[in-house]
């Protein structure tokens, strides 16, 4: 990893949009960060850089949902996580860079389609029934696509919505289980190679920018539509996830 113009001029701006998200539009954009990078560094160097910023950004927001998540859930979420973030693991582990720049590219675009399915009334989730066994299963998917490509949001938001929590509790679940689940990644991202001294080097650096971007989240929260926001996330996404997916399949 080269810390020279082109890294900074590409890092800066991803890192300062994830804090932005972070800050001011539920964290739903911060997932771009990770496929922008990897179009210049290592797939597996661009999730292990992100992971320490990511996990500032939400030190900020445990303290104001203390003990406010839904505690069954949150245990399942959990449970179910440990499996995935091992399976995570063992892609990384087994395969080649380019399976997993295909994983985050096919991420980074099943996120988009969630999304839109949601914003469009396709994919309607709210208060049925939901048992133990799809929290399980949700947090299966939450851990892998965590560990994977920084993007555990989906399958978690999937079985919440689905369990009709509140929306305090919907957002103080989120907060927990994925503080929990950033720190168990950090130790096999250090085993892996993931997270390195360069890329903790660039955390560092890049700190100032992570903060200050959550600072201007929190201002813009009401100045910018949050549909020009997401609208913007979702074609980053689609661009960078095609063009990894492309690399990947090349």
């Amino acid at each position: 990893m080269n810390f020279d113009l082109v890294f900074f001029a590409v890092a800066i701006p991803a890192v300062l949009f994830a804090g932005v998200a972070k800050g001011g539009f539920a964290g739903g954009g911060a997932f771009a960060a990770t496929p922008i990078l990897a179009l210049f560094v290592s797939p597996g160097h661009a999730v292990g850089l992100m992971l320490p910023l990511l996990m500032m950004m939400d030190v900020a927001t445990l303290r104001p949902y203390w003990g406010k998540w839904d505690r069954t859930a949150a245990r399942l979420l959990l449970i179910g996580a440990l499996p995935g973030l091992a399976l995570g693991a063992a892609i990384y582990r087994f395969t080649n860079p380019a399976v997993f720049k295909l994983l985050i590219g096919a991420i980074a675009i099943g996120f988009v389609g969630f999304q839109v399915a949601r914003t469009r009334g396709w994919l309607v989730l709210q208060g049925h029934r939901v048992g133990p066994r799809a929290g399980l299963l949700a947090g299966f998917g939450t851990g892998f696509t965590s560990f994977v490509a920084n993007a555990g949001s989906p399958p978690a938001a999937v079985y919440l919505l689905l369990k009709g929590v509140t929306k305090t509790e919907f957002q103080a679940t989120n907060v927990i289980v994925f503080w929990v689940v950033n720190l168990l990644k950090f130790i096999p991202f250090l085993g892996l190679g993931l997270a390195t001294r360069q890329t903790i080097l660039a955390d560092v650096m890049l700190a100032p920018v992570a903060f200050l971007g959550a600072w201007l989240g929190i201002k813009a929260h009401h100045a910018v539509p949050e549909k020009l926001f997401f609208g913007l996330t979702y074609v980053l996404l689609v661009v960078t996830g095609g063009k990894l997916i492309w690399d990947a399949l090349a």
